[in-house]
């Protein structure tokens, strides 16, 4: 049906990063489409999503707080997207990180959800107890937790089709929702990030993407200290000042660069680590695709992304500390010789944008019949 109706729904556009670049990749396949939000916040809205974005009645609410959070308004939205006009549709496709599965109680169409990961932090106590940041935020992630749970609970045995990001993601859905998935991994900038073999190696290891806690920058850093390695870290967030407590003198942080000094880092590193367990992990693909070698925690979405003795070293889960020495281990084993950039180029190509959204039409051709 060529000539569908389509609705592209997301959690929140009030940053840009992986999943709001998934949706924009469901704008340029869809151009006609019309996307909805719960929430809005200028500039946050990717450039391939020219049309309007519908938002809800919470968008009241988030500008009176300044929109600087909108975590207090995060119980209402589950109730937000259940009230969204999604009348008129053929299909509707859910980009759904907690709560955007909601949908699927707002419209008769078949709804397809792209499920980045079932709400982690709502599934798995150990993960919210390390993103509560004490006993108010404990509290308050336990309640919202249970309203997460019970929400995608109740829309999983509805969605028509459901489509993980990842093969660990596919197995949470099984073990969380009891629904089987399709695998369709998510689109990455391979465009952008190149290899340029005029330039050298340098010797250095590199640590980017956001300093949150569940990443687990801290195990990279401690790993490097330890093995005396030169880190250099590019990225910012709320895990910057215990990350720099500690870092050895042989780390330098950079704080957030801009793409072209990124895409310099990757070029010239000796090989990126990946320490935390991603739901797919954009960031390594990106660094694969300059050519780069990656050093990974072997689980999430690097199972999917890192190919051990081909792409990269992939090393054991454990205690934090069995992690450190494994990446010690697999820094001071760490021989450029043993990759070939070619060959880790042609691997990430295959996470392309123009492959993520051949497969995902393909996923809305079955469904549309």
């Amino acid at each position: 049906m060529s000539d569908a109706r389509i609705a592209l729904v997301h959690e929140r556009f009030t940053e840009i990063a992986g999943s709001e670049n998934v949706v924009e990749q469901f704008a340029l396949q869809w151009p006609d489409a019309e996307v909805f939000a719960a929430i809005t916040k200028p500039g946050c809205i990717p450039d391939g999503i020219t049309g309007p974005v519908h938002a809800t009645w919470l968008n009241h609410g988030y500008r009176m707080v300044g929109q600087r959070s909108y975590a207090p308004l995060a119980p209402l939205i589950p109730a937000a997207f259940r009230h969204m006009d999604l009348t008129g549709f053929d299909a509707v496709l859910v980009s759904h990180h907690a709560f955007a599965t909601q949908a699927v109680f707002a419209t008769h169409a078949p709804v397809i959800a792209y499920v980045h990961s079932p709400a982690r932090w709502a599934w798995e106590p150990a993960m919210r107890a390390q993103e509560a940041g004490g006993l108010a935020g404990a509290t308050a992630l336990a309640v919202l937790g249970r309203i997460a749970k019970r929400g995608e609970s109740a829309a999983a045995p509805r969605l028509r089709r459901v489509v993980a990001n990842s093969t660990a993601v596919a197995e949470r859905i099984t073990q969380w929702w009891h629904r089987d998935s399709t695998v369709v991994h998510p689109p990455v900038d391979t465009e952008g990030f190149t290899p340029d073999p005029a330039i050298e190696r340098e010797d250095f290891f590199l640590l980017a993407g956001r300093l949150v806690p569940y990443k687990r920058p801290d195990l990279a850093i401690a790993a490097a200290t330890k093995a005396g390695v030169r880190l250099i870290v590019a990225g910012d967030g709320r895990s910057m000042k215990q990350c720099q407590e500690l870092a050895g003198p042989n780390v330098s942080f950079l704080g957030r660069v801009p793409h072209d000094q990124l895409l310099d880092l990757h070029r010239r590193t000796r090989a990126l680590l990946m320490p935390g367990v991603e739901d797919f992990g954009i960031v390594p693909v990106e660094s694969m695709a300059t050519g780069t070698p990656v050093i990974a925690l072997g689980a999430g979405g690097a199972l999917d992304t890192v190919i051990a003795e081909s792409t990269g070293a992939l090393v054991s889960p454990g205690s934090d500390e069995e992690i450190i020495d494994g990446f010690v281990s697999a820094i001071k084993a760490f021989d450029p010789s043993d990759y070939n950039a070619t060959d880790i180029r042609t691997w990430a190509e295959g996470f392309s944008e123009a492959n993520f959204r051949a497969k995902i039409q393909q996923v809305m051709d079955e469904v549309l019949g």
